[in-house]
């Protein structure tokens, strides 16, 4: 992806970015750093990167930050930067989710553009309340459901919406990892500890953690609204608090179906997220484990294996290519291609321009959805399974 230059030929600047969360042990932090760092739109100036100064000053030194620039909270850090003539335009929001609410809104009033890891908060509550927030704003809100930035996924995104597929009937998504498979938050894991933690997280454990990242591939590839669903949401794991496993049935408003499975404790699996898709005139297959790799199936045809940045590549998948064919990309430049297409966005709100409409990412809207799904597999399960409208 092309660094912008400005219509004299010079390089638009960097963005001034701040972050809230993502210090010393924290892994989605360093995620969001290199993301930001891979197509040289931003420069980390500023942060509040820790619960305590003492370890945002700490972990500010270690990014290289001017100290004075090392915030001790985020609602500091809202005040002093909105104040500063070189202060902060956007901000990273890293932290575990039930700071996701007040942290945003700090920034949002201050007109400091929002980039926020998901899900957008720990309750639907909060989430409706971000959203009227963020509609009034003079700011942007992007959230980072990283796996929307994908080359082939945003093949797949456009092979349905030209209707290659035909009408949709099915869509499948499944995320299964194995890494909470013991009670490895009774050892103090960080990781797990905040997950695991409803104050922390929310009403949901793997439906809230990776049952929104396949629910929101597959809305994202799909089109699709979910209309109501029936959960089966299940603690395997003695004496854990959330979930970590659930299968949930879907019904889409306009007839299509779809089944969700999101597990924790499924031995064998690391990261297995996998979307299947399947129409009247067509299927496709898309697995982030092979993710420059998609297949797809014409009714009665062979299967055709399409490559990122082969022949037949569309240019959906191009405009978010980096590298020739038979190179592999992957997660980091796929969550670099959301912070990639949410520079564009914040420079056109900046220059007065319209953004370019081939400029996507998730939003505060699928922020809410997201919490939505959880909210309603809780509510679901509860209710032994029974269809609850989303």
């Amino acid at each position: 992806m092309a660094i912008e230059a400005s219509k004299t030929g010079e390089r638009t600047p960097k963005i001034r970015l701040g972050m809230v969360g993502g210090g010393q042990g924290a892994f989605i932090g360093a995620v969001h750093r290199m993301a930001a760092r891979l197509d040289d739109h931003y420069d980390l100036v500023a942060g509040a990167l820790s619960s305590t100064p003492e370890k945002s000053l700490a972990s500010g030194r270690d990014l290289g930050l001017d100290p004075e620039r090392c915030y001790g909270s985020f609602q500091e850090m809202a005040e002093k930067e909105a104040a500063r003539e070189d202060g902060i335009q956007a901000v990273s929001i890293v932290t575990p989710n039930h700071v996701h609410f007040a942290a945003a809104k700090a920034f949002l009033e201050k007109g400091i553009h929002v980039i926020c890891d998901k899900p957008l908060t720990s309750n639907l509550e909060d989430a409706k309340a971000l959203k009227a927030i963020a509609d009034k704003a003079k700011a942007l809100f992007i959230l980072t459901h990283n796996y929307t930035g994908y080359p082939m996924v945003r093949h797949a995104r456009e092979l349905v919406a030209s209707g290659d597929l035909g009408d949709i009937r099915l869509v499948q998504m499944e995320y299964p990892q194995d890494w909470l498979a013991e009670p490895v938050e009774q050892t103090g894991a960080k990781q797990a500890v905040w997950r695991t933690d409803p104050a922390q997280s929310g009403a949901g454990g793997s439906t809230g953690d990776i049952g929104t990242h396949a629910y929101n591939l597959g809305s994202f590839i799909s089109g699709l609204e979910l209309d109501e669903l029936a959960a089966d949401v299940h603690t395997f794991v003695e004496g854990r608090r959330l979930d970590d496993n659930a299968h949930v049935m879907l019904r889409f408003k306009g007839g299509a179906k779809g089944m969700l499975w999101c597990s924790q404790v499924a031995t064998g699996n690391e990261n297995g997220l996998k979307v299947r898709i399947y129409g009247t005139k067509a299927g496709i297959e898309w697995t982030q484990a092979d993710p420059n790799y998609l297949w797809f199936t014409r009714l009665g045809e062979p299967k055709q294996l399409i490559t990122r940045g082969g022949a037949g590549a569309n240019a959906a998948a191009a405009r978010v290519t980096r590298i020739p064919s038979g190179h592999p990309e992957g997660y980091l430049e796929a969550f670099a291609t959301i912070y990639t297409e949410a520079a564009a966005a914040i420079n056109a709100a900046k220059s007065g321009a319209a953004v370019d409409p081939a400029v996507v990412y998730p939003t505060v809207d699928d922020g809410v959805k997201g919490v939505a799904f959880v909210e309603a597999c809780i509510a679901s399960s509860k209710q032994n399974g029974g269809w609850v409208k989303v």
